[in-house]
Order: structure tokens, then C-alpha cells, then sequence
């Protein structure tokens, strides 16, 4: 039987699959948090709203920094277009970036075998790349009107399915589903999960949620987690309150 961990370390362990999303609207808010929060957490997020306000140049300035990057832009268009965009995502340095799984096989196929081939003539470290299975503020009505007619579960295991088959190294998913993938795919992937919570937190427009400890009990590789430190004054304090 092994031995407990201690709480110190059990707190480290935590802080090593702890990603924190910069939904901020500008860079000044965003270099606030990082300020922060650096050497606190594993990784920072860039999402759509940070990206879009400030480009890739932002980017940049956080790899530079030495911080690990996930750049949260969920890819989805036909297979050149997605390939020759995450080869711009790989030359940027970012550690993790992501597509949709809906893209499909070959476009998922596509983009691995462009960011491969470049980054080993490169010289470059690749990132790992992940499938976003289903966004955590949708559900069984959301996929109803899409014409799907069975469970989230279902469809998170069938596009997980999807993204093991075309080589990608993880999936995005609720920690709901982790299990299920696992057993499907039979591989050691990498599982982030978004939609986590603190106890007695407000859901917001997510949908699936768990707190922090949950999702890694559950086995989930790495948890994301915005608003509930973000918004805080005391951002540390809600890290520590997050992961206790």
C-alpha cells in the first residue's frame, strides 16, 4: 500500500495540473493576473477574447516570459486551413493548443502531420495537441439541436474516440466523462477538463461542473480554471481555497 502523501506535497501535485485562464479583455489585464499568479499554477490560457483583443504577440511576450502556454482557439475548418494555423500556433512556442473534434479525422490528421514534419526540421518543441470533444456549457439540448439524438456522454466518447484515432496527444472534456474515455480509447491520454467550480460556487453558463479535487480524483490529466480565481481580489488565497 503506498504511502500518504503529505499535504505539502499533495498541494504541489495539485498545483502541477492547475491551468488558469486569462479571460481578460485586454493584455494590461491579463499581465495583472500573470504577475500573480506566476509560479503559482502549471500554465496560463489565451482564449478567444485575448487573443482576438491583442494577437499573437501576446502571445509571444508569455512564452518569452518562460510561462507555458495553452492557446484555447478550438480549430475548425477545412484541413489545409487547420494545419497551416496550427503550424502558426507551433512557431509561436505555445505548449498546448486545440481543435475541435467536429473538424474530423482528416483535418485533425492534417494539422498533426504539418506541426510534426515542421517542428522536428525546425528544431522546434512540438506542442501537444487536443480535441475539444463538447463545450461544458452544452448539453443534450444543445446536441439535439444538432441532430444527435443520444446522451453528452455518448458523443464526448465518440469524438474522443476520434481524436485517439487521428494520433492527437488529449481531449478537452467535463471530468464526467473521463472514465467512459478512458475505457473507449484504451490510451493514456491527456484529459483537461474545463467547468470547474469551487464548492458553493456559482455555475455561470457552464453546464457540467465539478470542483477542482473531483476532476483530478476522477483522473483528469489537467483542470482549467478561470472566473473563480480570476475574479477574486486575493488571487492566491482562491488557489489555495481552490485546491485545499
Amino acid at each position: 500500500m503506498p504511502a500518504t502523501l503529505p499535504s505539502t506535497d499533495k498541494t504541489e501535485l495539485a498545483r502541477s495540473r492547475l491551468i488558469v485562464a486569462l479571460d481578460a479583455p485586454n493584455a494590461d489585464d491579463a499581465r495583472d493576473i500573470v504577475d500573480e499568479l506566476s509560479g503559482e499554477v502549471f500554465a496560463f490560457k489565451v482564449g478567444l477574447q485575448l487573443f482576438t483583443a491583442e494577437g499573437p504577440g501576446f502571445v509571444s511576450e508569455l512564452v518569452k516570459r518562460g510561462e507555458r502556454v495553452f492557446l484555447d482557439l478550438k480549430f475548425h475548418d477545412i484541413p489545409n486551413t487547420t494545419a497551416m494555423a496550427a503550424l502558426s500556433a507551433a512557431r509561436l512556442g505555445v505548449w498546448m493548443l486545440n481543435f475541435h473534434a467536429a473538424a474530423g479525422r482528416e483535418a485533425l490528421e492534417a494539422a498533426r502531420f504539418a506541426v510534426e514534419e515542421t517542428c522536428a526540421k525546425e528544431s522546434l518543441e512540438k506542442p501537444l495537441l487536443i480535441g475539444v470533444t463538447l463545450l461544458t456549457s452544452s448539453g443534450g439540448d444543445h446536441l439535439k439541436e444538432l441532430g444527435f439524438a443520444g446522451m453528452s456522454k455518448e458523443y464526448v466518447v465518440r469524438m474522443a474516440t476520434l481524436t485517439s484515432e487521428a494520433g492527437l496527444d488529449g481531449v478537452v472534456a467535463s471530468a464526467y466523462e473521463v472514465a467512459a474515455i478512458r475505457e473507449a480509447t484504451g490510451r493514456d491520454l491527456l484529459i483537461v477538463t474545463p467547468g470547474i467550480r469551487p464548492i458553493g460556487g456559482t455555475f455561470g453558463d457552464q453546464k457540467r461542473v465539478m470542483t477542482f479535487r473531483e476532476a483530478i480524483d476522477a483522473g483528469a490529466s489537467y483542470a482549467v480554471v478561470g472566473r473563480p480565481i480570476t475574479a477574486e481580489k486575493d488571487r492566491r488565497a482562491a488557489i489555495e481555497a481552490l485546491i485545499a
